[in-house]
């Protein structure tokens, strides 16, 4: 599939699905794709490489849909790879007049390195795989009284790269509904907390885990692009930038 940079998809989160196997520009996604005329197989994506411009224009093209459905008051960041992507995100949120949004972190790990060699390094360039537990690495303070007030009777939009099995976006939900509860009782406030989700990429296969029904029909979580299961490498994991965007461009060809 051909596409040009900067083209955008009507609808961000709802793609067609193939039975066979489709090249993807990090900007285009599969609702493009021209059955006729494939790409050679040569040229067949199994590692996908996105650029910093690539996050900057999904992020930009993302919070029209965002401020549309879901008007967010704070964000949360999922670490490491959600950063990146937070931060742009809410510059293309802010509204004129408004202050910016503010930007909470947590960190959750659930990807695992490859064995190591027999040199007792882990594969050079090989992929990380999915683990079976998510492990915490950083949460909010609630024992601030601002940050539990941040929580509750907000609309909470968490922010993270990919949506590959869904177990770690369904931990966050359900810890940080936890969170709201008992902020609520905390603070004796009963208002309303809602979720949303940004990703850049939701990886087309079965998920692991799972979301609240009332967040995926209020179209309150939204995936820029929905791609196959396959290997996204994202330009704040390359060690050397400069490859990683010669890499992305020779995949356009």
């Amino acid at each position: 599939m051909q596409g040009s940079v900067g083209e955008t998809s009507p609808n961000l989160h709802k793609f067609a699905v193939h039975s066979t196997p489709q090249y993807i520009s990090p900007l285009v996604g599969r609702s493009r794709v021209k059955e006729s005329n494939p790409p050679n197989t040569a040229k067949m994506v199994e590692k996908l490489y996105v650029t910093y411009n690539d996050v900057h224009k999904l992020c930009q093209e993302s919070a029209v849909k965002i401020l549309e459905t879901f008007q967010p008051q704070l964000i949360i960041a999922i670490g490491g790879g959600g950063y990146v992507p937070a931060r742009i995100l809410r510059s293309f949120l802010k509204k004129p007049g408004n202050p910016n949004i503010p930007i909470q972190a947590i960190g959750l790990s659930l990807y695992e390195s490859l064995p190591e060699t027999f040199g007792g390094n882990a594969t050079p360039g090989a992929p990380e795989v999915p683990g079976t537990k998510v492990t915490r690495t950083q949460w909010l303070d609630l024992n601030a009284i601002g940050d539990m007030e941040n929580l509750v009777g907000k609309r909470i939009l968490i922010v993270d790269e990919v949506d590959d099995t869904r177990t770690t976006l369904e931990y966050a939900v359900k810890e940080l509904q936890k969170d709201v509860e008992a902020a609520s009782q905390r603070l004796g406030k009963g208002e309303k907390t809602e979720f949303g989700i940004f990703v850049l990429h939701n990886k087309d296969k079965q998920k692991k885990g799972t979301l609240p029904e009332d967040m995926m029909n209020s179209g309150h979580y939204l995936a820029a692009r929905t791609v196959d299961d396959i290997w996204i490498n994202y330009p704040w994991e390359a060690i050397d930038i400069d490859e990683h965007d010669r890499n992305a461009a020779e995949q356009r060809k």
